[in-house]
C-alpha cells in the first residue's frame, strides 16, 4: 500500500472539488485529488444537455474570489462554464495535483484516524484523510409508478440534444429547473410537449425588469421580506399559475427550490407546452393519469431530481434524511476524523459566494484538526451545533454561520480539551475505528 498518510485525498474536480484544492494549497496542505473524468468540471461536464445554461446569474455563481469574464452573459452557458473552471484550475495551479480517468471505488476510515483509499485499477493508498466532492447530481432518482410504460424511458440526466426529442410525444415528469427545460426543448422541436405535475410550484422568470432575478433582492433582506417582495412581483409580471395551466404552489417560495425558467410560462401561452397531473399507472405507451385522461407518448422523461450518495464509502458512514447529508458545519461528522463532506447542500442561487469561503473555512479546520484527538465535529456536536433539516441554504445565512465558525476556531481547542477530560471520565471509548466492512461495489456505478 502506497504510504499518502501526510496528505489529504480529494475525491472529485468539479466547482467544489475545484475550491477546496486550491484553499489547501493557499494553507499548504498537501493532497492529491481523484477526478474519475477526463477533465475538469464535474456536473458541467458529463451531466448537462448541449444547450443549458446556468439558471443562476454569473455575478451570483462565480467564485468570490476569481470573477468570470466581464464579456460572458448574464446567464453562461456549459461552454463558458466550462471554460471558466478550467481558467480557474490553470491560474491556480490545480491541474498538476489532480489524477484524472482515475476512479475512487472505497475510502475506509482507519483505526488510527488515517484512511484508506483504493482506486478502480486496484491500488490502494494511505492518507491522513479524506474531503469527499463527488457532488450530487449522479445518482438517478426515479418515480415508482405502477405499470411499465414500453417505449422510450430516461433520466433528465440521460438527456443530452435536441435530437433525442425531435419528432415525438413527449412527456416530462417534475417541475425543477431540468424538467422545464427539457419541456421547453421540446415545445420546440418534439410533436407535442407535456409536464406532468404532482404539485404546485413556484415558476419564476429568469430575469425582472432586464436584471437576473438572482440578482434582484437585496439578500440581506430578512426572508419573509424577500417572500412578500416577489410575490407581489410575481402577481404583477406573472399573474395566477392557473392562467397558464399550472397548479398553485403548495408552499411558501423558498420552502421548496424556487423553478427559475422564463420558457415554460411562455410556451404554455403558446400552446406548446400543456400541464399534466400526476400519474396513475403506465400501460405500454399510454400513461393514465389521476384525473383519469390518458394519452400515448413517445418519450418520458424523469427530471425528478438525484440521491445524495457516497458509493465509495461504507452504507451508512454519512448519514442521509431525505436530501440532506447529516453533518455537522455542512461538512463534518462527529463520528469519524479527517472527513469532510462539503457541497451537498444547495444553496438559493450560484455556488460561488458560499463554496470559497467554505472551503477556506474547511482547510483551517483540517489544521485545527491536527491538534485534536477527538473529532472536531464531536467537539461542534458537543457545542451544541445541529444537523441540517433540509438541504436547501439560505446564501447569506451560510456566510454568517461560516464566519461564526471561523471566529470559533480558538475556543474550539479548549472545548476540545474539556470534553476530552470528560470522555475520559466516563471510560469512553475513542473514535470508532476501521472495523466497517466495505460496500459491496456495482461495477457499473457511476461516482462522478
Amino acid at each position: 500500500m502506497k504510504d499518502c498518510s501526510a496528505k489529504m485525498a480529494i475525491i472529485g474536480a468539479g466547482p467544489v472539488g475545484l475550491a477546496v484544492a486550491k484553499a489547501l494549497r493557499e494553507h499548504v496542505i498537501a493532497y492529491e485529488q481523484f477526478e474519475a473524468d477526463a477533465d475538469v468540471g464535474g456536473n458541467w461536464r458529463h451531466g448537462v444537455y448541449r444547450n443549458v445554461h446556468i439558471i443562476s446569474s454569473r455575478k451570483t455563481t462565480e467564485y468570490a474570489d476569481y470573477p468570470m469574464p466581464e464579456n460572458f452573459p448574464d446567464f453562461p452557458s456549459r461552454e463558458q462554464m466550462l471554460a471558466y473552471l478550467g481558467e480557474f484550475t490553470e491560474k491556480f495551479g490545480l491541474r498538476a495535483h489532480i489524477e484524472f480517468n482515475t476512479k475512487v471505488v472505497m475510502a475506509l476510515p482507519r483505526a488510527d484516524g488515517g484512511w484508506e483509499v483504493e482506486l478502480a485499477g486496484g491500488e490502494k493508498r494511505r492518507y491522513k484523510g479524506v474531503l469527499v466532492c463527488n457532488g450530487h447530481h449522479w445518482s438517478r432518482r426515479f418515480p415508482e409508478y405502477p405499470g411499465k410504460f414500453t417505449s422510450e424511458f430516461i433520466h433528465s440526466k440521460d438527456y443530452r440534444e435536441p435530437e433525442q426529442l425531435a419528432g415525438k410525444r413527449v412527456l416530462v415528469i417534475g417541475g425543477g429547473n431540468s424538467a422545464c427545460d427539457i419541456a421547453a426543448e421540446a415545445a420546440r422541436v418534439g410533436a407535442l410537449s407535456h409536464i406532468s405535475l404532482r404539485r404546485g410550484y413556484w415558476f419564476i422568470p429568469k430575469t425582472f425588469f432586464g436584471m437576473p432575478s438572482a440578482e434582484l433582492l437585496n439578500p440581506y433582506f430578512p426572508v419573509w421580506m424577500q417572500r412578500m417582495f416577489l410575490r407581489l412581483i410575481l402577481r404583477i409580471v406573472v399573474g395566477k399559475y392557473a392562467d397558464y395551466g399550472f397548479p398553485e404552489p403548495d408552499h411558501r417560495i423558498y420552502d421548496a427550490h424556487p423553478t427559475i425558467n422564463s420558457e415554460l410560462l411562455y410556451y404554455a401561452k403558446h400552446g406548446r407546452i400543456h400541464a399534466r397531473p400526476d400519474i396513475a399507472r403506465f400501460e405500454g405507451q399510454t400513461v393514465h393519469f389521476v384525473d383519469g385522461r390518458a394519452e400515448e407518448y413517445d418519450v418520458v422523461v424523469c427530471a425528478t431530481g438525484f440521491h445524495v450518495s457516497f458509493p465509495f464509502l461504507p452504507p451508512g458512514l454519512v448519514p442521509v434524511k431525505g436530501s440532506a447529508a447529516q453533518v455537522y458545519a455542512g461538512a463534518l461528522l462527529a463520528e469519524y476524523k479527517n472527513i469532510y463532506v462539503p457541497g451537498t447542500e444547495q444553496v438559493r442561487y450560484g455556488f460561488g459566494p458560499v463554496v470559497t469561503p467554505q472551503a477556506d473555512l474547511l482547510a483551517r479546520c483540517i489544521l485545527l484538526q491536527d491538534e485534536m484527538e477527538l473529532p472536531l465535529g464531536l467537539v461542534l456536536k458537543e457545542s451544541g451545533a445541529k444537523l441540517p433539516t433540509t438541504h436547501l441554504v439560505d446564501p447569506i445565512a451560510a456566510m454568517r454561520d461560516i464566519r461564526r465558525l471561523r471566529a470559533m476556531i480558538p475556543a474550539m481547542r479548549r472545548r476540545e480539551l474539556r470534553l476530552r477530560k470528560k470522555l475520559a471520565g466516563k471510560n469512553a471509548a475513542a473514535p470508532r475505528a476501521a472495523t466497517i466492512t466495505a460496500p459491496a461495489m456495482d461495477p457499473g456505478t457511476e461516482v462522478f
